[in-house]
C-alpha cells in the first residue's frame, strides 16, 4: 500500500508544472510584440505599488533602489501572458526614462496559486534620488493590437528628502547633516532675552539661530566648527514663550540650503529653593555669625570698593570705544531673486557685517497700503542712505523652493523695482542724487536691456567684494556724527 502512495506522489511531481518565475532586463523602445497583430491580448494588472529598498552594500556603495510589485489580475485571459513591462520617468532637475520587461518563465495553467493567493510578483531596481516626483507605469505583454485600448496600470511616487529613516544614510543626506542631532533647548530668561542650547557639528563653521512667531522676534550668528555643547543668550521683541527656534547651519557642502532644525521656547525653570537649617546647629550658626560680623562687614566693605573701581574703569573704556555709525539701506529686487535665499541672505550680511538698518518693502507691507507704493518708496528713498539695487542669476534654481503661492514676495517686487527704476532715472541729472544708489548682484548677473542704464551705478559682486561694499555704505555716513552700537544682539529689520 505504502508503495502505491509513494509512486502516485512521485507521479504528481512529475505531471504537476512549474510555477512561473520571473527573469527581468532593460527593454528600450517599444517591445516587439506591439508590431504583431494578436486575436487575444491579456487583461491589465489588478495593483501595483512602490516602496524603497536599501542596498545591503558597504557604506560607500550604499544606495536605495524602488521595490516594485503588482499582482495578476485573477482571469482567463492570464494563460496568454508572456511578460509585464515596467517604465520609470522621474522629474526633478532634469527627467529621466528607463523601461524594464520581466519575462515568466512558465505558463499560466491556473487563475491563481495552486497553494491559494493571488500571482504577486516583484522587481527591485530603478535607482531612487532625493526628493524626486517619479511616474510608474505598467502593462502586460502581448501589448493591445494598435488603435486598440491598451490596457495599464500606474502609480505617482515622490521620493522622501534627508529626514527619511532611509535616505538620510545617503551619503549626499549625511554630508549635509541627516545625521546630525543638535539637541535644541530653548528657555525664556525674562521678557527681552531667551536662552538657546544646542549642540554644533564639525560639517560646518557657522549657524543662525531664529526666535519666531509670525515675525522674526530676534536672531544670533554663531561662529563654531568644532562639536560641542553651545550656548547663546538671543534679546527678543516680543512674547517669546511658545515661539519656534529655527537652527540654521551652514555646512561646506550644502551651503545655505542645509537640512534646518527646529525647536520651541519654553520657561527657563526656577532654581531649587535652600535647604532648612539643622536644627541642631542652628544655635552654633548664629555664634558663628556674630562672631564673624566684623569680618564680614570688611570683607564686604572691599567688594563694593572694587567693583565700584572696575566699573568706572569699564565705564570710561567703553566712552573711550566708538564705531562706524548705524546707516540705512533701502533694497529693492526683481520679482526672479528668490527672496528667501538670495535677499534674505543678503539683509543678514548687511545687518551683521556693514552695521545697516535695512529697508525691505516684505516688512513693511501694511504701510505700503496705507501710503501707496509710489509714496512709500518716495520717502524711504529720502530717509535712506543709501539704495541698493539687488540683482541674481540664480532664480532658476531657486523657484522650486521659493514657490509660487498666493502672497508671495514675488508679488510685488517687479512692480516696486520698477519703481525704483525710475526714480533712479529721474536722479540721473544730479550728481549728488546718483551717489545714493548702489548695485549688487550674484554669480555675473548683469542689468538688463530694460534696466541697462544701472550701469553707471558702482557694482559690487558678492561675496568676492563684499569689504568694499561695506566701504561704499559707509561712506555715504562720513558727514554724519558717530553714533554707539547697542550690544544685544536683536533683529535690525526696519518693521512696522
Amino acid at each position: 500500500m505504502s508503495l502505491v502512495l509513494l509512486s502516485l506522489a512521485a507521479l504528481c511531481r512529475i505531471v504537476l508544472p512549474k510555477e512561473p518565475t520571473i527573469q527581468c532586463g532593460s527593454e528600450i523602445g517599444p517591445s516587439p510584440e506591439w508590431m504583431v497583430q494578436h486575436p487575444l491580448t491579456p487583461g491589465d494588472l489588478r495593483e501595483l505599488r512602490v516602496e524603497l529598498f536599501k542596498t545591503n552594500a558597504t557604506a560607500e556603495d550604499y544606495s536605495v533602489l524602488m521595490n516594485i510589485s503588482w499582482v495578476l489580475r485573477a482571469d482567463a485571459s492570464i494563460r496568454l501572458l508572456k511578460a509585464t513591462k515596467i517604465c520609470v520617468t522621474g522629474k526633478s532637475n532634469f527627467q529621466s526614462y528607463s523601461c524594464v520587461r520581466c519575462n515568466y518563465t512558465e505558463a499560466f495553467q491556473w487563475q491563481t496559486r495552486p497553494s491559494g493567493g493571488k500571482w504577486m510578483f516583484s522587481y527591485v531596481g530603478f535607482p531612487v534620488a532625493l526628493s524626486t516626483r517619479y511616474f510608474i507605469g505598467a502593462h502586460n505583454i502581448p501589448n493591445a493590437n494598435m488603435n486598440e485600448d491598451s490596457p495599464s496600470l500606474s502609480v505617482n511616487f515622490t521620493s522622501p528628502g534627508c529626514l527619511d529613516k532611509i535616505m538620510k544614510y545617503k551619503e549626499k543626506c549625511v554630508e549635509g547633516g541627516s545625521l546630525w542631532d543638535p539637541n535644541i533647548t530653548a528657555c525664556k530668561k525674562n521678557e527681552k532675552m531667551v536662552e538657546v542650547n544646542f549642540t554644533t557639528s564639525p560639517l560646518g563653521n557657522r549657524y543662525m539661530v531664529l526666535i519666531q512667531r509670525d515675525t522674526v522676534l530676534g536672531f544670533s550668528d554663531v561662529p563654531e566648527s568644532k562639536l560641542r555643547r553651545t550656548s547663546v543668550v538671543i534679546m527678543v521683541t516680543g512674547e517669546s514663550e511658545g515661539a519656534k527656534v529655527q537652527l540654521i547651519p551652514y555646512f561646506n557642502s550644502c551651503g545655505n540650503d542645509c537640512i534646518r532644525r527646529k525647536g520651541t521656547v519654553v520657561s527657563c525653570p526656577q532654581t531649587d529653593a535652600p535647604f532648612p537649617p539643622d536644627k541642631n546647629r542652628s544655635m552654633l550658626g548664629g555664634w558663628l555669625a556674630l562672631l564673624s560680623l566684623p569680618v564680614v562687614s570688611w570683607v564686604l566693605a572691599a567688594g563694593i570698593y572694587i567693583m565700584w573701581r572696575r566699573e568706572r574703569i569699564k565705564k570710561a573704556s567703553l566712552l573711550a570705544t566708538t564705531l562706524l555709525p548705524l546707516i540705512k539701506v533701502l533694497v529693492v529686487y526683481p520679482s526672479e531673486v528668490c527672496f528667501h535665499h538670495t535677499v534674505c541672505y543678503f539683509t543678514e550680511f548687511l545687518q551683521n557685517h556693514c552695521r545697516s538698518e535695512v529697508i525691505l518693502e516684505q516688512w513693511q507691507k501694511k504701510k505700503i497700503a496705507e501710503m501707496g507704493p509710489v509714496q512709500w518708496l518716495t520717502t524711504q528713498k529720502k530717509a535712506a542712505d543709501k539704495v541698493i539695487f539687488l540683482l541674481s542669476n540664480v532664480s532658476a534654481v531657486c523657484d522650486g523652493t521659493c514657490g509660487q503661492s498666493k502672497g508671495s514676495p514675488k508679488e510685488n517686487s517687479q512692480d516696486l523695482f520698477h519703481l525704483a527704476f525710475n526714480l533712479f532715472c529721474s536722479d540721473l541729472s544730479s550728481q549728488t542724487h546718483l551717489l545714493k544708489y548702489i548695485v549688487v548682484y550674484f554669480r555675473g548677473a548683469d542689468p538688463k536691456d530694460d534696466y541697462s542704464a544701472l550701469h553707471i551705478c558702482p557694482k559690487y559682486h558678492l561675496m568676492k567684494e563684499a569689504t568694499a561694499l561695506c566701504t561704499e555704505l559707509h561712506c555715504a555716513t562720513q558727514h554724519k556724527p558717530v553714533r554707539r552700537w547697542s550690544r544685544a544682539s536683536h533683529s535690525s529689520y526696519s518693521a512696522l
